[in-house]
């Protein structure tokens, strides 16, 4: 029996619709499985910004499995031991933040995947991702199902971004605008033409190397030029804004006396 088919990165391969997400940071299986089945393509469960650990992200794979959202797990550095950990727990396509250098993506294409094509280490039967041992063929056929996403948020990563593109194993490219603009001297200001610029340029340059483009953003004017650019899997939220947001607004609607019912919560009662 082979490792399961990876749909998120068939999808990235060919041509369709854009690939829609939402970032999931609440370190919570249960919120991350009512996202998961919300509609969207792919969740990013998040362990740079968000209270994640191993145990954390591999209940949070657990409870998303029924649903046809592909999770995405983006981990706060790109160590080795710590992408090992995050592979056997069932994780199949992994985010690493801040990549810069060909040298970089080389080593983490390395950490995803078995000898003789990297340096993931064996002993697969130990965890989730082989059914602890139950999938009998999963070492042999894991490689061709990994998915390693690099971040580009950086004018380092910007300069590389052709070593990075050509670096064997590296699969997708997702922009970081706001961190990109704050390490070009616009913090908290991604849509100033300089950075705009940028990121139109960096996009087209992700497509041209034959690679899918992605962005997370939720700024109206950037999410207009990704799509004009061609980006193949974009988020523009997350789970703790749109928390902070409805409860906001209930909390407003229900000091309003001339407001008509609640906000829906799904059921009538409680």
């Amino acid at each position: 029996m082979p490792a399961p088919v990876n749909s998120f990165k068939a999808a990235l391969q060919t041509e369709g619709d854009l690939l829609t997400g939402l970032w999931v940071a609440l370190a919570n299986p249960h919120s991350a499985e009512i996202c998961a089945g919300a509609g969207f393509d792919w969740i990013l469960i998040d362990a740079e910004h968000g209270p994640n650990d191993i145990p954390l992200i591999a209940a949070q794979l657990a409870a998303v499995t029924r649903h046809p959202a592909h999770p995405v797990v983006r981990l706060p550095v790109g160590e080795p031991w710590l992408i090992k950990q995050a592979l056997d727990i069932g994780a199949q396509t992994l985010m690493i933040p801040m990549v810069e250098t060909a040298e970089q993506a080389a080593l983490l294409s390395k950490a995803l995947r078995y000898p003789p094509f990297g340096i993931r280490g064996m002993g697969a039967s130990l965890g989730r991702a082989s059914d602890f041992g139950r999938i009998t063929d999963y070492a042999e056929t894991a490689n061709d199902q990994v998915c390693l996403i690099a971040q580009i948020e950086s004018r380092l990563g910007v300069e590389n971004a052709e070593a990075i593109l050509a670096t064997e194993g590296v699969d997708a490219v997702l922009i970081g605008p706001a961190d990109l603009a704050a390490d070009m001297g616009y913090r908290g200001k991604a849509t100033v033409p300089e950075v705009m610029e940028t990121v139109e340029a960096l996009i087209r340059k992700i497509k041209a190397s034959g690679k899918p483009a992605g962005i997370m953003t939720g700024d109206p004017e950037m999410i207009a030029l990704a799509r004009r650019a061609g980006v193949r899997f974009m988020a523009n939220g997350t789970d703790t804004g749109l928390l902070g947001r409805a409860a906001a607004a209930m909390a407003a609607q229900m000091r309003d006396p001339d407001a008509k019912g609640g906000a829906s919560s799904g059921s009538a009662g409680y």
